[in-house]
């Protein structure tokens, strides 16, 4: 029988379709793997048992959506000496220290951006895990500030990284993927599900001005639809995100809030040359790696993208300071910052 420690993560937000929060399981679970000396083991829901790394023990509950899901969260995970909610959610009942990962507050800081009937029980959900927890991560400085003006808690900043799969691709890849999507020859990319706070319509008003298709992929929550001008290509599976990067003229990304913002940073470790609101990964993690704009500025976006588009050297340029931004951030860094918020509260691992 094992006699090391036994951590237990809330991983019911994994899917092979989820966006950031997804990723961010799937790839600081399989680096937590070789990172700490402990077993591991994750909640998940049958359609992310699959997304589980080796090294991780899979706990598989029944399929369960928005409510459901983070009740079944709250109802717990057996015993374990520490349980780790990788998006917020908590169990009611403590088995042992608790660990929340927070992403972002857009659920106070947006509502707009959410279905009505759920900002109420969201929030109840958050202030509860964070009343609760006995260590905080943020995935940003600007995410650990909001939790400091929401309920006055320290957290400790883990920046998220490109997954070690997103590497410039070559250029049989990046063929390939053209010819698979049908792409155009030169266009705007955007990678992301299709929500009200990405502000699409912002980015294709502004790719319409200067007469570049926009490209887009994900699909749509709560019932959100893209603009009619763009060209949708729906769920792409990971092994093909580095050559779409790498097929893309250029890679936008209009978005009015983010608790990160993986997307920029995948791109630019593809070597795709990305113009982008100052979300946090650019304000305060990659800084002059990508062009910014302000965010819902269609003009100004559109004169970004025109004069890079007309500027060969300058796309270049661009994509070479995002691809030496990028450089520092890696899983590996997230898991060692994640297994030492583990060491503090004084799990041995």
């Amino acid at each position: 029988m094992s006699t090391r420690p036994r951590i237990t993560f809330n991983a019911l937000p994994l899917d092979l379709r989820g966006g950031g929060v997804s990723t961010y399981i799937r790839e600081l679970l399989a680096a937590l793997v070789p990172a700490v000396d402990a077993d591991l083991v994750a909640a998940v829901r049958p359609t992310g048992r699959g997304e589980l790394p080796d090294g991780v023990t899979p706990l598989v509950l029944a399929e369960s959506h928005g409510v459901r899901r983070a009740l079944a969260g709250a109802r717990g995970f057996g015993p374990c000496d520490l349980v780790h909610g990788l998006d917020v959610d908590l169990p009611l009942r403590r088995t042992g220290l608790q660990v929340t990962t927070v992403h972002d507050l857009a659920i106070f800081d947006v509502p707009w951006a959410f279905p009505r009937h759920r900002v109420a029980g969201e929030r109840l959900l958050m202030r509860t895990a964070l009343r609760r927890a006995d260590a905080v991560i943020a995935v940003s400085a600007f995410t650990a500030g909001r939790v400091r003006e929401l309920c006055g808690r320290d957290a400790v900043v883990v920046h998220e990284a490109p997954g070690p799969s997103l590497v410039p691709a070559s250029s049989a890849e990046i063929d390939r993927v053209r010819a698979h999507y049908r792409l155009p020859d030169r266009f705007v990319l955007h990678v992301g599900n299709i929500e009200p706070r990405k502000d699409l319509g912002t980015l294709a008003e502004a790719c319409r001005i200067v007469g570049v298709p926009l490209v887009l992929t994900g699909h749509g929550l709560w019932g959100a639809s893209a603009p009619d001008s763009v060209v949708e290509i729906g769920h792409v599976p990971g092994g093909d995100l580095p050559a779409l990067y790498g097929a893309a003229t250029l890679v936008g990304y209009a978005s009015t809030y983010e608790g990160f913002g993986l997307p920029p940073v995948e791109a630019m470790a593809c070597g795709a040359p990305v113009v982008s609101t100052p979300v946090p990964v650019v304000a305060e993690v990659v800084g002059e790696g990508a062009a910014t704009f302000t965010p819902g500025d269609v003009q100004g976006l559109a004169a970004t993208l025109g004069d890079l588009l007309a500027d060969d050297a300058g796309r270049a340029e661009l994509a070479a300071r995002g691809a030496v931004a990028v450089r520092a951030l890696t899983w590996e860094r997230t898991a060692r910052g994640t297994a030492e918020v583990y060491r503090t509260l004084g799990l041995p691992v």
